[in-house]
């Protein structure tokens, strides 16, 4: 895959953002955002290539949270986020070594590590390259709600097996995973009607838009939010 999506729009690393801490779940270091004392539900936030430190991901992770979660954003990458600055590993390289379809079974640990810890339900959100790993989740039996921000490496198959609750929200301008894709997904997922889906297409915004958009921009910001309610929204259903 192309990675000229990926540097359209770079996340922003001087945003200020953090009401939590990094910890250990599953073997994994954490940012880990609200209460499950307070809260039993928990989310598991997915990233993208730029890893879990992106402040406006982490905001995001925050703003679920303040909502009633319990919400935790392993390092999947385990140190080694995508660096497009870096000429010697590529994107084509570095997926060689955080191959979206392996993400799923160091989510296995982190989702035992919640339940363990007290979580009675547990969703997972995947923005980007974290989708591949949520869609697969959704078909684990694993967690009870699943959703996608945007996401790259999943194809109609892997949405067919999906057997979870599943909202998927893609990007108008999305040249990764363009919307074209996203309705096959939508037509895949309403010839299953057991499986509870929505799926929308949020116009005029470019792939990476819930967390890689300037703050400074009101209708950026404006999408981000419209995108954080349709899944806040969905997991209030099926985790509440």
């Amino acid at each position: 895959m192309s990675a000229v999506g990926y540097y359209s729009n770079p996340p922003i690393l001087n945003v200020t953002s953090g009401g939590g801490h990094v910890q250990n779940i599953g073997g994994l270091n954490s940012y880990v955002t609200g209460s499950l004392h307070l809260f039993s539900l928990a989310i598991i936030l997915v990233s993208d290539v730029h890893g879990y430190e992106v402040p406006l991901f982490r905001k995001l992770a925050d703003n679920i949270a303040s909502a009633g979660y319990y919400v935790v954003v392993p390092d999947f990458f385990n140190g080694d986020p995508y660096n497009p600055q870096n000429p010697n590993r590529p994107l084509s390289v570095w997926l060689k070594d955080h191959e979206p379809d392996k993400g799923i079974e160091a989510a296995k640990p982190v989702i035992e590590a919640l339940k363990q810890k007290g979580a009675s339900a547990v969703g997972a959100a995947g923005i980007c390259w974290g989708g591949r790993t949520v869609t697969d989740l959704g078909n684990s039996g694993h967690i009870q709600a699943v959703a996608l921000f945007h996401p790259t490496y999943v194809s109609v198959d892997n949405i067919r097996g999906v057997e979870t609750p599943i909202a998927i929200v893609g990007a108008g301008l999305d040249t990764l995973t363009p919307p074209e894709l996203i309705k096959q997904f939508e037509q895949v997922l309403a010839a299953k009607p057991k499986v509870d889906s929505y799926v929308k297409i949020i116009p005029n915004v470019p792939h990476g838009f819930t967390v890689r958009y300037d703050p400074k921009d009101p209708k950026a910001v404006k999408a981000a939010e419209k995108a954080r309610k349709i899944v806040l929204d969905w997991f209030d259903k099926h985790l509440k």
